[in-house]
């Protein structure tokens, strides 16, 4: 099972990128993202890994980290076992490798998506 982020990219301060999350590898349908309550997580240089925003199986509930609340927006198409990150107003400070998870970390990490935010 592989967890695949993408969309990441190099944005001036102010401008917007959308990250992609999805799942494959799996051969059980039970691995499938749409079963999990999901998480978006980010780690800067230098820094531990944070979480930044959750959305709950239905994409019924969100919940942002006060870093990013009210400019960033996650959201999920269950029909696409895919979960996103719409980032707007982008910051220096948001500049990181961004990941997604499960809440409960249940997928090995993948790469991640790099986004670089320039001043």
């Amino acid at each position: 099972v592989q967890l695949q982020a993408s969309g990441g990219g190099l944005v001036q301060a102010g401008g917007s990128l959308r990250l992609s999350c999805v799942a494959s590898g799996f051969t059980f349908s039970e691995f499938s993202l749409e079963h999990y309550a999901m998480s978006w997580f980010r780690q800067a240089p230098g820094k531990e890994r944070e979480g930044v925003s959750c959305i709950s199986t239905n994409g019924g509930n969100t919940y942002y980290a006060d870093s990013v609340k009210g400019r960033f927006t996650i959201s999920r198409d269950n029909t696409k076992s895919t979960v996103y990150l719409q980032m707007n107003s982008l910051k220096p400070e948001d500049t990181a490798v961004y990941h997604c998870n499960s809440i409960t970390l249940i997928y090995p990490w993948g790469q991640g998506t790099q986004v670089t935010v320039s001043s």
